[in-house]
């Protein structure tokens, strides 16, 4: 059974967050893929004791088609006490990036899973560091990449990602929202099979503009870039008014939702999902999924974190992965 599962590489994230305390949680699930551990095996070991388990995982071995759990040892670069960041385990937090994401790009790893980092500590040490979508972009060079959250029977996407709100509207151009939108519709797509998806567009400005009165990012960058597409026959219908564009029967004639900001799209969907929605990056050339919350840094190593968003995302990531084959 396992042999014909895919093979995915999970990073834990932050050590000293929850992502240790779920990705040891897994151990006891059946899952739809074979898992591979990329992080320090002392930390795994050490937080399992903490929540009352023991835990051995086998080194990852290539020809061993068989074991449904394995480690590629990465280590720390200092001791790690739960809900205690230290700045000096940034570089080991990337370097687990680095690894798991080479082994996608060039086998043997079918697909990406991450749990959360914390951005302020790996900052904090020197490391320019917006978030993973960012990161991965840059890592696999990748032209157009966009942030998308599965979950609570909504998929939703930014056309900007970790940026201040006071940021967002200099950030709207016609040419990057054109880019966007084609990276979703094409991975949609692609990744969902959804032959002609549904996109429903958010406005940027409350009541979309109102007629400009409310500001003109709408009439200037949006509703061109969305008449432009439409003549290419993707299925547009917007800019709409956020407040309520995620009415139960709009969302019935949608396949995807696109929201011009991170807090204007997401705590919809986080409210819906209740702890189990999914991050995925559209546009990489490989599969990366996410949980879709933080390092919950206070409920390290105490028993209380619960891996619901981490089962998903590994669900998610093994469907895409036998999808593309």
């Amino acid at each position: 059974m396992s042999r014909s599962l895919p093979l995915i590489a999970v990073t834990p994230g932050e050590p000293a967050g929850i992502g240790p305390d779920i990705a040891v949680q897994l151990l006891d699930k059946e899952l739809p893929a074979r898992i591979v551990f990329v992080a320090d095996p002392a930390l795994l070991r050490e937080r399992a004791r903490s929540l009352g388990a023991e835990v051995e995982l086998p080194l990852f071995d290539a020809s061993d088609a068989t074991s449904r759990f394995s480690i590629q040892p990465v280590s720390l670069c200092s001791p790690v006490v739960p809900g205690m960041l230290d700045a000096a385990n940034a570089t080991y937090v990337i370097e687990t990036l680095r690894q798991a994401a080479g082994g996608c790009m060039h086998g043997p790893y079918r697909a990406l899973v991450t749990g959360p980092v914390h951005k302020g500590v790996i900052n904090d040490a020197g490391i320019p560091f917006t978030g993973h979508t960012e990161f991965l972009a840059e890592y696999t060079q990748a032209p157009q990449v966009v942030m998308m959250l599965v979950g609570g029977g909504m998929r939703v996407a930014l056309a900007t990602t970790h940026l201040p709100l006071r940021a967002v509207p200099d950030s709207l151009d016609r040419a990057g929202l054109e880019r966007v939108l084609r990276v979703l519709h094409d991975d949609l797509v692609r990744r969902f099979a959804l032959p002609n998806p549904r996109i429903l567009v958010a406005g940027l400005n409350p009541h979309a503009g109102e007629s400009g009165h409310l500001g003109r990012e709408e009439i200037d960058v949006i509703e061109p870039v969305l008449r432009s597409l439409r003549a290419t026959g993707m299925q547009l219908e917007g800019p709409l008014p956020a407040d309520t564009l995620f009415q139960p029967e709009r969302l019935t004639r949608c396949d995807a939702v696109l929201a011009m900001y991170h807090d204007q799209g997401l705590p919809v969907l986080k409210y819906a999902s209740f702890g189990a929605g999914i991050n995925i990056t559209l546009g990489l050339p490989i599969i990366r999924t996410s949980v879709d919350h933080g390092t919950a840094l206070d409920l390290a190593g105490t028993g209380r974190a619960r891996p619901d968003s981490l089962i998903e995302a590994i669900v998610l990531a093994a469907d895409l992965a036998v999808r593309a084959e």
